[in-house]
């Protein structure tokens, strides 16, 4: 068998990998150059790090600089609360590794080039599917040298949110609405700095602060389409907002020198009604866009690669059906849950009209702080690596 997969984020490399140790011949194509790019979202939760484990990945994984988070914090204007406390999860994993994105595709794509049958090639942009009889036989992409054709029995859309190959094959996502953006940026750690990850929130406003060790990730949240409003107000604006939200920054404040600082995700929440074609997948983003909220998109795209795998490698490509089958229950349950922290948390803080009185701390509540920790830390429906 022969598959081709067009996208090296973590769906594509995951499935890349887990198909050549089985001796698929498997080719995964990534139209950049390297994986060195600003990923923002970096979290890898304990669903992933079990599959790592099965792997016989666990330990060099962990050799990679990172960063443990046991828990998720909300700090308000009055303190600081507990939204979850993973302690206490089944398994050897009960917290969020925060890994640069780039070194977890290094790992992945460096263990699938120790077998034969896999193939690795950068700078190769898939644009079209190759269609016989109204089966997909593989794709077309384009390199530095031309534009050429990879056949194979199975073609796999990784190629995110924005996939073309998904619209080759006329599939369209159903879009559920995302009332926000996120204006990602970095500003310098010092020690003195709150030690632990969490989620800022004050009347109007919302950020997520990522503990990157030596520096902050902030993800400052506006209403959907507010980034050009926030441009257009001047990076002195976006300065003092970050400064009221949080002050321990200090003067560090002023090294947002302009806009050419800053990076804009326009949040998307969709979903395909149909993933595939006859020879052909959509997994990750491709089917399904998930919003920042509870960090969950690399472990949906990782559960998606796992559970593929599985139906391939049993079943062969013409039983990808199953993979949709697998995978839809986890993947409405999630953003459902999205829909409501959007509802409940998201328009509330950004319209003003949120209102904490208290500072919350719902892992005091033990039925609660157990279904937090189990959705956040596993997800639905968690995907297990099959034996060979």
């Amino acid at each position: 068998m022969r598959c081709v997969i067009a996208g090296g984020g973590p769906a594509g490399a995951m499935l890349a990998l887990l198909l050549a140790r089985s001796g698929v011949e498997v080719t995964l194509l990534e139209k950049h150059a390297d994986f060195l790019r600003d990923f923002r979202g970096d979290t890898i939760h304990p669903s992933t790090l079990q599959v790592l484990d099965e792997l016989g990945l666990a330990e060099e994984f962990h050799r990679i600089p990172h960063r443990k988070a046991y828990g998720l914090d909300l700090m308000t204007d009055t303190g600081i609360g507990h939204l979850a406390d993973l302690r206490g999860l089944p398994g050897r994993y009960d917290y969020i590794a925060f890994v640069p994105q780039w070194d977890f595709l290094n790992l992945l794509t460096s263990q699938a080039a120790r077998y034969p049958s896999f193939r690795l090639l950068m700078n190769a942009e898939a644009y079209g599917l190759i269609r016989e009889g109204g089966t997909v036989r593989g794709l077309r992409y384009r390199d530095e040298d031309g534009e050429h054709e990879l056949r194979a029995d199975l073609t796999v859309a990784a190629d995110g949110r924005g996939s073309v190959l998904r619209q080759a094959a006329g599939l369209v996502p159903k879009e559920l609405g995302a009332p926000m953006d996120v204006v990602w940026f970095r500003m310098p750690r010092e020690d003195t700095d709150p030690g632990e990850t969490f989620l800022r929130v004050s009347t109007g406003q919302l950020m997520a602060t990522i503990n990157r060790e030596t520096y902050w990730q902030l993800g400052y949240v506006v209403p959907k389409g507010g980034a050009e409003r926030l441009r257009a107000a001047g990076i002195e604006e976006l300065r003092r907002r970050v400064g009221r939200l949080l002050p321990f920054l200090g003067e560090r404040v002023m090294q947002l020198k302009s806009f050419d600082d800053v990076s804009t995700l326009t949040v998307a929440l969709n979903r395909l009604h149909r993933w595939y074609r006859p020879g052909f997948l959509c997994i990750g983003d491709a089917a399904h866009a998930m919003t920042p909220v509870f960090g969950v998109g690399i472990n949906l795209a990782v559960q998606d690669a796992v559970a593929a795998a599985n139906v391939i490698l049993k079943e062969g490509p013409s039983a990808v059906h199953k993979v949709q089958r697998r995978r839809m229950f986890p993947t409405r349950v999630t953003q459902f849950a999205q829909q409501v922290a959007q509802k409940r948390l998201v328009k509330p803080a950004l319209s003003g009209s949120l209102r904490l009185t208290r500072v919350p701390d719902l892992t005091r509540i033990p039925v609660v702080n157990r279904l937090a920790r189990t959705f956040i830390g596993n997800g639905v429906r968690p995907e297990h690596v099959a034996m060979r």
